[in-house]
């Protein structure tokens, strides 16, 4: 395992302490007085047992909670927020005996307001255009892109049928999904039945589609299939020229280490054309920027899901979230449709992305 990965263990294991301390000192500054000392000791020691244990044990993957794990750390951070929130309060009013059970009351609110909100995030949809020129000839085209649908027993059927009516709604010419089709397999895929509904995504110019990390997992073969039969092609570090008129290109996930580079993709292909590109991580924008690239959509970031992961991921990818012109190119990195592991996001959203593409004159 490379060292990075030790030391985000390192640093996530550390973090958690002090998310634990936190909620901790929290519950015993509010509700000190239900339990009695042995049972504040108990009820201390457990919360670092219990989660630590989920923790380690995950990590190592002797029994992984990839589910669990995450909710109790989004929890824990909110928790954090809510009790700075009553920290501050219990501060502007000094009379903190007056104010200690108008405190009590707010803190499960506050959780309660969170989690609500995280989830609405996640559920809800914004729809977020872009209008780009090329410096290239193209006839006016409206791009439909989305990413990171992680389909499985969160977000499913419902959510596909209502892409779809987003699309069709904004007239979308053409539609792309770089990556993260599925949450790592097909099971919850096909129990629930969610092809008639993935079929759906149509345009007139096509569905093309790339593979994301999570779709790397082991069941790719069996993804790939299943997303064909819906009418969407999937793009193996392929390219595929539309009309004589522009060329997408496909990349695999860069879990893939012995893919092409874009620019061996780039020699079987007329770069006189208009370029998109699909590669669902952001990790080679710069070197992609000096190719005769037009367009390049990217997912994989989820602009951080939970506040303040949106900072982490700023320091790690060149383009993060959003859209930029490098060159002559232009970089879109969407923060998702989906989302993983809990069912929510605080100071990100769920959006579909709308891009009106123009040609030089």
């Amino acid at each position: 395992m490379e060292t990075r990965y030790y030391v985000i263990f390192a640093v996530t294991i550390l973090a958690l302490q002090v998310l634990i301390y936190i909620f901790n000192r929290t519950l015993g500054w509010l509700y000190g007085g239900v339990l009695s000392q042995k049972g504040r000791y108990i009820f201390v020691f457990t919360s670092y047992v219990f989660t630590n244990s989920v923790a380690i044990l995950t990590a190592t993957r002797l029994f992984p909670m990839f589910r669990l794990l995450p909710f109790i750390m989004v929890f824990l951070l909110f928790s954090l927020f809510v009790s700075l929130a009553l920290v501050l309060l219990a501060w502007v009013f000094k009379n903190y005996s007056k104010i200690h059970r108008t405190l009590a009351w707010l803190y499960p609110i506050g959780m309660a307001g969170l989690i609500g909100l995280g989830v609405y995030n996640a559920y809800t949809p914004q729809i977020v255009h872009y209008q780009i020129t090329l410096d290239k000839p193209i006839r006016p085209l409206r791009i439909g892109m989305a990413s990171d649908f992680h389909l499985g027993k969160l977000f499913g059927a419902k959510q596909l049928d209502q892409l779809a009516e987003i699309f069709n709604q904004q007239k979308v010419d053409l539609i792309l999904l770089p990556g993260d089709i599925m949450d790592d397999n097909v099971d919850a895929y096909l129990s629930q039945k969610m092809q008639p509904s993935l079929a759906k995504l149509q345009a007139p110019l096509g569905v093309y589609a790339t593979l994301g990390n999570h779709d790397f997992f082991g069941d790719q073969q069996r993804i790939v299939e299943q997303i064909k039969q819906a009418g969407i092609k999937v793009l193996w570090d392929q390219t595929e020229t539309i009309n004589n008129e522009f060329v997408i290109v496909g990349r695999n996930d860069d879990l893939v280490k012995d893919r092409p580079s874009t620019a061996q993709l780039l020699q079987s292909v007329d770069t006189r054309l208009p370029i998109f590109v699909l590669d669902h991580r952001p990790t080679e924008i710069e070197q992609i920027s000096q190719l005769p690239v037009d367009l390049l959509v990217a997912g994989h970031t989820h602009n951080g899901q939970i506040f303040p992961a949106n900072l982490i991921t700023k320091l790690i990818y060149r383009l993060a979230y959003g859209h930029e012109k490098i060159g002559n190119g232009h970089f879109i990195v969407t923060s998702g449709y989906g989302f993983w592991g809990v069912p929510m996001r605080l100071g990100t959203q769920s959006e579909v992305v709308i891009i009106d593409v123009k040609g030089k004159e």
